[in-house]
C-alpha cells in the first residue's frame, strides 16, 4: 500500500513561483569537514552490537518532528543528494559512538512508499519512522515493532481560513457545514473521522496534492495540515495567502495515533536486541535535548534540506516555529507511566480497536486479536529518563 505525501511538496515550486526565487544547484554529495571526535564511553559503544551504519528512513523529507535522529547525527556528515540520504557519525552527547548514523528522506524520495514496506523491501534500513494506524495496517503482511516514540501526540490537523467560514471552530463544525475536507489520496485518518461521525463520508476529498493553490484560490473548504509546519508557511511563506489559518488537531477531538514512532521489522527484533538495548535509550536523551533546546537540532536540518536541492525548501524560522510548535503544544514529552519515548499499551490497543475495523473494511490485512504488545515494546526504554512540562 502506497503512502501519499503528508505535506511541503508543493510549497517549493509555488515559492518560486510567488517569489521569483530559485534554488541553486548542488553537487551530488556535499560532506563538512571531517572532525575528530571524542570516544564515547564503553557502554555507549555500539560497534559489534549495532550494524556499522545504522539506517534510519524516514517519513518524509528531513523536518524538525524527527529532530531527536539529528540530535544523534554528528559534525562531519554527508549529504547525498542524489539518494536523498545523510551519514555522519552516530553520537552520544557529542561523542562518537563506533558507528555511522544515515538518514533517509521518504515520501516522493521513496516513491510515496510507506515505510513498513520500505523497510521490507530494502532489508539494510534498521529503522524506520511509522504513524500507529500505518503499523496497524501492515501487521498482517509487513509487521513493524516500534520500540520508542519521537512524539506523544500527532501534529496532524485540519486547517481553514477564519475569514470564509468564521463559524468553524473546531473540526465538528466543519462536519456540520458540510463542506469538502480536502486531504491526500490514501491518508487513513479521514475514515476514523467518518467513524466517529465527526465528518460524512461524502464531505471527504481525497484530491489534496499538497499545493497550497487550490486553497488560495478559494478557501471555502477544510484541508488537511500539521500544526508544527502550515500555521506557519501559510501566513508567512505562501507569500499569495499571507495570514493565518484557523486549525484544530485531531489529537482534540480523540484521535490517540503515535506519530513519529521508532521501529524494527518484528522478524529482526531479537537480531537486533543487542543494539536496541543501548541505541534506544539514546534516542530517548536526544528527544530529551530537542526538548529542553531544540537549537542544534533546527541548525542541522536546515543545512542537511539546504544541501538538497531535491528537497523543498526549509526555513530557519519554519524550523523554530515547528520545534517550538511540538514543544509548546506538548506533544513532545512523558507518557502515562512517567517515561520519554515511551507508550501507553491501554491506548494502543483503543488505536487498535477503532482502526482494525476501519483498515479491515479498505481492505487491509489486520489480523484478529491483533494487540498492542504485536505493535510496539517498552523492554528497551530506560525507565529514568524523563523530561518536565
Amino acid at each position: 500500500m502506497k503512502t501519499p505525501p503528508l505535506r511541503r511538496i508543493g510549497f517549493a515550486a509555488l515559492a518560486v513561483l510567488l517569489t521569483g526565487t530559485a534554488s541553486a544547484c548542488a553537487d551530488d554529495t556535499t560532506a563538512a569537514p571531517a572532525v575528530a571526535l571524542e570516544p564515547a564511553p564503553a557502554e555507549q559503544q555500539l560497534a559489534g552490537a549495532c550494524p556499522a551504519t545504522v539506517v534510519v528512513q524516514l517519513q518524509w523529507a528531513p523536518e524538525t518532528d524527527s529532530g531527536p535522529l539529528f540530535g544523534l547525527l554528528g559534525p562531519g556528515y554527508t549529504v547525498d543528494a542524489d539518494n536523498n540520504k545523510i551519514t555522519g557519525p552516530l553520537v552520544a552527547d557529542g561523542k562518537d559512538t563506533g558507528v555511522r548514523l544515515e538518514i533517509r528522506a521518504g515520501g516522493p524520495a521513496i516513491g510515496f512508499q510507506t515505510v513498513p514496506s520500505q523497510m521490507y523491501v530494502d532489508p539494510s534500513i534498521t529503522l524506520g519512522l511509522a504513524h500507529s494506524e500505518h503499523a496497524i495496517a501492515a501487521a498482517g503482511q509487513q509487521p513493524i515493532v516500534a520500540v520508542t516514540t519521537l512524539l506523544r501526540n500527532s501534529p496532524q490537523m485540519l486547517m481553514w481560513d477564519p475569514k470564509t467560514n468564521p463559524d468553524w471552530q473546531g473540526i465538528a463544525d466543519i462536519g456540520k457545514s458540510g463542506k469538502p475536507v480536502v486531504v491526500s489520496k490514501g491518508q487513513l485518518y479521514p475514515d476514523w473521522l467518518v467513524a466517529r461521525g465527526l465528518v460524512r463520508k461524502e464531505q471527504i476529498d481525497a484530491s489534496y496534492d499538497n499545493s497550497p493553490s487550490r486553497f488560495v484560490t478559494d478557501p471555502s473548504f477544510a484541508q488537511q495540515g500539521f500544526a508544527n509546519a502550515e500555521p506557519f508557511t501559510y501566513e508567512h511563506e505562501v507569500r499569495a495567502w499571507n495570514k493565518p489559518v484557523g486549525y484544530q488537531l485531531l489529537k482534540d477531538v480523540g484521535y490517540e495515533g503515535y506519530a513519529r514512532t521508532v521501529n524494527v521489522r518484528a522478524d529482526k527484533l531479537a537480531e537486533l536486541r543487542p543494539c536496541l538495548r543501548k541505541l534506544v535509550p539514546m534516542i530517548q536523551r536526544a528527544t530529551a535535548s530537542f526538548k529542553a533546546d531544540p537549537g542544534h537540532v533546527n541548525d542541522v536540518v536546515v543545512d542537511v534540506v539546504e544541501q538538497n536541492p531535491k528537497l523543498s525548501p526549509y526555513s530557519a524560522e519554519l524550523a523554530e516555529f515547528g520545534s517550538r510548535a511540538l514543544i509548546d503544544g506538548g506533544l513532545i514529552g512523558n507518557d502515562t507511566d512517567g517515561v520519554l519515548g515511551s507508550f501507553d499499551e491501554t491506548r494502543v490497543q483503543r488505536i487498535i480497536d477503532e482502526f482494525g475495523p476501519i483498515l479491515r473494511a479498505g481492505g487491509a490485512n489486520v489480523p484478529t486479536g491483533l494487540t498492542a504488545k504485536d505493535l510496539v515494546t517498552k523492554e528497551f526504554l530506560d525507565p529514568a529518563i524523563s523530561v518536565t512540562g
